[in-house]
């Protein structure tokens, strides 16, 4: 074999970092528009099946609950088949959630359904952010938020199809079979490509117990994470029932408050990598956590949908930067094992997401949905002590890895 074979040759599969990155863009994409899909078709599901709005939030709760099972069901799986194998076996597990919820007839069905997906969504977050920090990796620069950027997107083209749907008065079903034909297409698409090993020595020849010290190291990343999904779930989970109970909004319109929260993400993300080349990561931290608190205010305080509408997109565009400037750094604690320094981390992901639900569900219940975006633009502020640790990645470059003298290949990254 020749002494310049490229890294992960063995494997069959190309080394191309540009591929790998394409790869993990349709992931993220497929987990965005996943999402949305189903947080946007939540009040058109309730009043088809006529659920109770206690049991809905029971639902919505279940579903971050086994999407934290899940986050460690895809470590387990990254171990034996790899990130990329997980995500697109979590891709085409999500696409027959969506179907089946939509043509759920009665609600023992239609829980499982939502159980389903939250175990299907919670390995692909897994297996999208593993796959992300090794390819920031092989970058040696900030590229994060590019990946957020196409979740974001697909949050956004599920949310307008779930209000055009709505518009032509088709059942739910035709939508989320609709978004589920999106989601397998995506699925099919993503090709699988190695990643050039790192000059120098690897750092994925040993790996060491993670140990407490990592866990305190955690905490301000988990701090962050926990706002920003209390804030994510507030928004996502609930604002278009906001708009429907509270602002007497149609179903036409309900999903608009989410496609505008998409589409600030999107913006944000869009501009999140530069930003950090430019002004650091501490400033940008700053600045969103101060644009959430003020964007939050505003949606409690909306006199009308509308108003609504233009605070939730302000509350992404903060929002945005935050989940993937964490996740970048907490990985950066720790590269060699990065999938199980970030699926320790989901952990804070899923109690703000339980959090942020089950209260808001809660207080939608009783006729206080106003209050739900007011508790959390308090939280906003507390991230105002976590950001100076964040970090930004060192450039390394990246080279063809040639065999070690034991004649045997490089270990993969990532």
């Amino acid at each position: 074999m020749s002494l310049n074979a490229p890294a992960r040759a063995g494997t069959g599969h190309p080394v191309s970092k540009a591929g790998a990155r394409r790869g993990a863009t349709l992931a993220f994409a497929v987990q965005g528009l996943s999402v949305a899909a189903v947080y946007t078709t939540v009040p058109a599901v309730t009043e088809h099946l006529n659920l109770a709005p206690l049991l809905t939030t029971a639902v919505m709760v279940a579903v971050a609950l086994t999407a934290g099972g899940g986050s460690f069901l895809g470590l387990a799986a990254i171990r034996r088949v790899g990130p990329v194998a997980t995500m697109r076996g979590a891709m085409l597990t999500a696409a027959a959630t969506l179907v089946l919820i939509g043509r759920a007839s009665d609600e023992a069905t239609v829980i499982c359904a939502y159980i389903l997906f939250g175990l299907a969504v919670g390995a692909l977050d897994i297996g999208v952010n593993t796959r992300a920090a090794a390819i920031e990796r092989a970058y040696g620069r900030s590229i994060f938020g590019s990946f957020y950027t196409a979740w974001s997107v697909g949050g956004v083209v599920a949310a307008l199809l779930t209000a055009g749907v709505a518009r032509l008065e088709w059942p739910v079903a035709a939508g989320l079979s609709a978004e589920a034909g999106i989601v397998l297409l995506l699925a099919v698409c993503m090709r699988t490509h190695a990643l050039p090993s790192p000059a120098g020595p690897s750092d994925t020849l040993a790996r060491p117990p993670l140990g407490r010290r990592l866990w305190i190291r955690l905490i301000p990343f988990g701090l962050v994470l926990l706002v920003v999904y209390v804030v994510d779930s507030t928004v996502s989970a609930w604002s278009a029932v906001y708009l429907r109970q509270t602002l007497a909004a149609s179903l036409t319109v309900a999903p608009l408050a989410y496609a505008a929260y998409q589409a600030g993400t999107v913006v944000g993300r869009a501009a999140t990598d530069r930003l950090v080349q430019r002004f650091g990561a501490v400033a940008v931290v700053n600045t969103a956590a101060l644009l959430v608190a003020g964007a939050l205010v505003g949606m409690a305080a909306a006199p009308s949908w509308p108003f609504a509408v233009l605070a939730a997109g302000a509350v992404g565009l903060g929002a945005s930067v935050l989940a993937p400037l964490c996740l970048a750094s907490a990985a950066r604690l720790r590269p060699a094992a990065s999938e199980m320094v970030l699926a320790r981390l989901n952990l804070f992901n899923y109690v703000g997401v339980i959090t942020g639900g089950a209260v808001s569900g809660l207080l939608g219940s009783t006729g206080r949905f106003r209050l739900a975006y007011a508790v959390p633009a308090a939280l906003a502020l507390l991230l105002l002590a976590a950001a100076r640790h964040f970090t930004q990645p060192s450039a390394r470059p990246v080279r063809r890895a040639t065999l070690p003298s034991s004649g045997q290949a490089p270990p993969p990254v990532g």
